[in-house]
């Protein structure tokens, strides 16, 4: 059996020391390395190219969500289990490619069950391995997966019509439907791709294509007007945003 090298990120030392236990009692573990915080985080994956990281999402500076982002861009990938307190984050860890989500204290029977999991998505990688001539895989968010009733629904970024913020969730309008996501409206932007979708507002994105036409009052104020109807102001700071679009 191969041991699933392994790197612990937590800004808590208590919570990284009963972590450390727990991994000691699970034979295919093998610790390669802990963390305090995301960016120390990062650069120690690079390093160690670990196979397995186990990351709490609460951390100072750059966050759990943050750190696998940036896991996600890496050639080699290393899986990733959150390790948190937290409820909220799940739709949007298992958006990120998370294995598992695991909330503390976690008990020996459910980390096994996670590695469990790890272990069929390794195999499934090296199976699955491209070849070195490979396409990389898109910069840009494509899909998103966001809880509606008592399920996930899948939606391609390319259905969304326009994103509004609603303090800590984005309502994503796709038609005449509407779906709400756990997510701030600054990193959800870093997602998409700005050739496909531009900030008007700062509580809105909108896809480029679903605007007809831009409009003013006659006082300065410029509105966004959507092929659906309806129009969005354009505030002021993302006036250039606008501007940019249209080539002026």
């Amino acid at each position: 059996m191969t041991s699933i090298r392994t790197m612990i990120v937590d800004d808590e030392p208590l919570a990284v020391e009963r972590l450390q236990m727990l991994c000691a009692r699970e034979p295919r573990i093998a610790l390669a390395g802990t963390a305090n915080d995301g960016e120390a985080a990062l650069r120690l994956i690079e390093g160690l190219q670990p196979d397995l990281v186990m990351l709490d999402i609460a951390m100072p500076l750059l966050d759990g969500i943050g750190v696998a982002r940036a896991i996600g861009r890496m050639g080699l990938r290393p899986a990733v289990i959150f390790v948190t307190a937290f409820e909220g984050f799940a739709v949007e860890a298992f958006d990120l490619a998370a294995v598992d989500y695991l909330l503390k204290p976690v008990a020996h029977d459910r980390l096994s069950r996670a590695i469990d999991r790890v272990e069929l998505a390794l195999q499934s990688r090296a199976l699955a391995s491209p070849a070195p001539s490979a396409e990389p895989e898109p910069e840009w968010a494509e899909e998103f997966w966001v809880p509606h009733r008592s399920e996930l629904v899948r939606i391609a970024a390319g259905q969304i019509d326009r994103i509004e913020a609603e303090r800590d969730y984005m309502r994503l309008h796709v038609g005449a439907h509407s779906y709400l996501l756990h997510q701030t409206i600054s990193s959800l932007e870093e997602r998409l791709d700005p050739q496909r979708f531009v900030r008007l507002h700062r509580s809105h994105i909108v896809r480029r294509d679903h605007i007809v036409r831009l409009r003013h009052d006659g006082s300065g104020v410029w509105f966004a007007c959507l092929a659906l109807g309806g129009e969005i102001r354009i505030g002021r700071t993302f006036l250039a945003n606008a501007r940019a679009m249209t080539g002026r």
